[in-house]
């Protein structure tokens, strides 16, 4: 285990990549290189490990670090610790300390979309594409409900949150470092050449959306699929009316008590038990 190195308060060089430094910045600091993330908890820390990502730095509580972080520290023993007290941890303005220990990592640049599917994806039967969800909560929740239900990867588009976002991965419990993901970007845009570039490579896709002509969730037809892309749009307008209708499917969860729509992140987790879970019941 290394040394850990103790810290009276934040003020010092050691502390900067964790004091007031907003998330955007450390995504941007390596520039044109990727940036870094932070990481919370111990259970996070240990999945991104467990996925490849290079530690910078751990910043902890020093019981944090002798209990529960003791193995990952152990992982890793030529990484700096910086051991401070709770108080003096609270100063961390943007960060609250909800479970005692952080570490910053390098970030890696995301697979083009053509090569994540046909490389990573090659054997996939169910992903999830999603666009323009931007709340770090909902993309956490997005991936622990993917992850758990039987998805075999997510891809971004739009002005969608990024996954390594602290409160996303955190609230992800680590599974945004477990589930394979990409970005749609200039390589191949969203939504014309994406979906192009889905349907090519056999994906039936699926719009989940409120449309008086949509499909039962539950629908058999959608069970058949070999392989399918189920869309999740924005938490309040959804997606967009393009990507509606380029898509070979439009399927509504059907809702009790005048209620019209899930949260998106409910809404994926029961879609993902329906077409995802199903093939394996």
């Amino acid at each position: 285990m290394c040394t850990l190195i103790e810290l009276s308060d934040l003020s010092c060089p050691e502390a900067a990549l964790y004091r007031n430094v907003p998330e955007i910045q450390l995504y941007r600091m390596f520039e044109p290189e990727p940036g870094v993330f932070i990481a919370e908890s111990p259970k996070v820390i240990s999945r991104a490990l467990d996925a490849g990502y290079t530690p910078l730095s751990f910043l902890g509580e020093k019981k944090q670090f002798l209990g529960e972080g003791r193995p990952i520290l152990e992982r890793c023993p030529d990484v700096p610790a910086y051991a401070a007290a709770e108080a003096v941890l609270r100063g961390i303005g943007g960060y609250p300390m909800t479970r005692g220990m952080l570490c910053a990592m390098r970030r890696r640049r995301p697979a083009p979309v053509r090569e994540f599917l046909e490389k990573e994806l090659r054997g996939a039967k169910r992903i999830a594409i999603l666009e323009n969800v931007v709340n770090p909560t909902n993309i956490g929740a997005i991936f622990r409900s993917a992850a758990a239900l039987g998805a075999d990867g997510v891809l971004l588009a739009g002005g969608c949150c990024d996954p390594l976002y602290r409160r996303a991965s955190r609230v992800s419990m680590g599974t945004v470092f477990q589930i394979p993901w990409t970005v749609f970007g200039k390589d191949c845009p969203w939504p014309g050449e994406g979906l192009a570039l889905l349907k090519e490579l056999g994906f039936v896709t699926c719009a989940l959306a409120l449309r008086d002509d949509s499909l039962p969730l539950d629908a058999p037809v959608l069970g058949r699929q070999e392989r399918l892309a189920l869309l999740l749009g924005a938490e309040g307008d959804g997606l967009s009316p393009g990507t509606i209708a380029a898509c070979d499917y439009t399927v509504r969860i059907p809702m009790s008590h005048g209620v019209d729509s899930l949260n998106v992140a409910a809404a994926s987790a029961v879609a993902f038990w329906q077409l995802c879970a199903l093939p394996q019941r």
